[in-house]
């Protein structure tokens, strides 16, 4: 192939001031992935398209340009251009190596790289050649953790997963600078309190996906409706080959009932669609990083698949853009930013429901059992409390109980009450 359709996505091999258009917001909780460049594994990132993947890869490449390495050493291709993705890896790899970088080590990123059949064959005969090169790849779905690599890259990678930016991220991208250590404390003005609060109302319903935050309010929408229609139609429509009108329909009866138990027999009833079929297009919409599922808690494997699962969505910005509405919906996107959290923190995490239900359960390293209820307001009902009481009464391993309210902040019967802001913001 032309050595020039890779120079358009190569613009430091001219110039290296060129980076600084690509490099964004430094985003610190994902600083070991920046600096793995450094190792010879193959770095993998993935998460749901937009999440800010690519501009990690460029913030990679910027780090080793400011080490003064050769720009021509660094090559990086998106897989989605036509113009390139019609040419096999060996073609691309070769014609870099014969034009710009015959014989030093090469630092080589491939975007979306799941856009190539067998990539994980290619990519492992490169490694195990042992050609001093160092890959990075990317791609907008979970099946790269999963069939394409589990056996034939096992111990030759390490894997990042990417989400839409925090409650803290989102306050840095708005130019809001805080001290995590000393909201801890509780050394917070008022004022920046209120403020942090105000910032909190928006990011429950606009969510956390980078370009959508930088952009002017009345384009956000637009941009978030976008986004929806990709990864539908590009990481799961097209690439199962699926009915289109039945994964839309899917999509958003789930969008609307996001935080609720998923059942089989509802949906069918309700869309017309089969039991196999809904539970195909699920697995998809989880493979896409879309939606997850949160199974019931139990030491049981058997009595824990017998309940239905919950279903939560990626980003709160995304379902408010497509989903049917309704005003209690405040509650379930708190629910849904704390699961998601949970996730981004790698918990496992579970739901428990006896006589009342507790939100989350989650296992901690000690073998111990941390309970969370989400009441996003200050009158707190009984059986919030109930349920975690429940809870702690049926399992004597239970450490610490949780609800996580809109302003409350207090300790009472064992039970801590933490604001959802200040949450965010501490739990780890």
């Amino acid at each position: 192939m032309k050595i020039e359709k890779l120079t358009e996505w190569n613009p430091w091999w001219e110039s290296k001031k060129f980076i600084s258009n690509f490099e964004g917001i430094p985003r610190e909780q994902y600083d070991l992935l920046i600096k793995s460049i450094k190792i010879k594994e193959i770095t993998i990132i993935t998460g749901i398209r937009r999440s800010g993947k690519s501009t990690l890869m460029y913030q990679m490449i910027s780090n080793l340009l400011k080490s003064n390495t050769d720009p021509t050493q660094i090559l990086f291709i998106n897989l989605e251009d036509n113009k390139i993705n019609q040419n096999n890896l060996d073609e691309i790899y070769n014609s870099y190596k014969e034009n710009l970088n015959p014989d030093k080590k090469a630092y080589i990123f491939l975007d979306e790289i799941h856009k190539k059949k067998e990539w994980e064959i290619w990519i492992r005969k490169k490694y195990d050649q042992k050609t001093n090169d160092k890959f990075v790849i990317s791609g907008s779905c979970s099946y790269l953790l999963k069939k394409e690599y589990s056996t034939l890259l096992t111990g030759r990678n390490i894997t990042f997963e990417v989400f839409p930016l925090t409650f803290y991220e989102f306050l840095k991208f708005n130019k809001i600078n805080i001290d995590l250590t000393k909201i801890k404390k509780n050394i917070i003005l008022e004022k920046t309190k209120n403020l942090i609060k105000k910032k909190l109302n928006t990011y429950l319903k606009t969510g956390g996906f980078p370009e959508s935050i930088l952009k002017q309010k009345e384009y956000k929408q637009l941009i978030l409706k976008q986004y929806f229609d990709d990864i539908l139609y590009k990481d799961i429509i097209d690439r199962h080959n699926i009915n289109s009108q039945k994964a839309k329909d899917l999509s958003l009866f789930l969008m609307t009932n996001f935080t609720s138990l998923v059942s089989l027999r509802n949906i069918r009833n309700a869309l017309q669609i089969s039991y196999d079929t809904i539970k195909d297009y699920i697995t998809y919409f989880k493979d896409a990083f879309l939606f997850f599922t949160l199974d019931y808690f139990s030491y049981s494997i058997k009595e824990q698949k017998s309940f239905a699962s919950k279903i939560y969505c990626i980003d709160n910005g995304l379902r408010n853009s497509v989903s049917f509405k309704f005003s209690k919906d405040e509650g379930k996107l708190a629910e849904n930013i704390v699961f998601i959290e949970l996730k981004r923190q790698k918990k496992e995490v579970f739901y428990w429901k006896k006589k009342k239900e507790v939100d989350f359960v989650i296992k901690t390293n000690n073998n111990k059992l941390n309970c969370i209820n989400v009441s996003f307001t200050n009158k707190i009902e009984k059986r919030e409390i109930e349920a975690l009481l429940e809870f702690k009464k049926e399992f004597n391993k239970t450490n610490e109980l949780i609800i996580i309210t809109k302003d409350l902040e207090k300790i009472e019967n064992k039970i801590k009450f933490i604001p959802l802001w200040k949450w965010l913001l501490t739990s780890k």
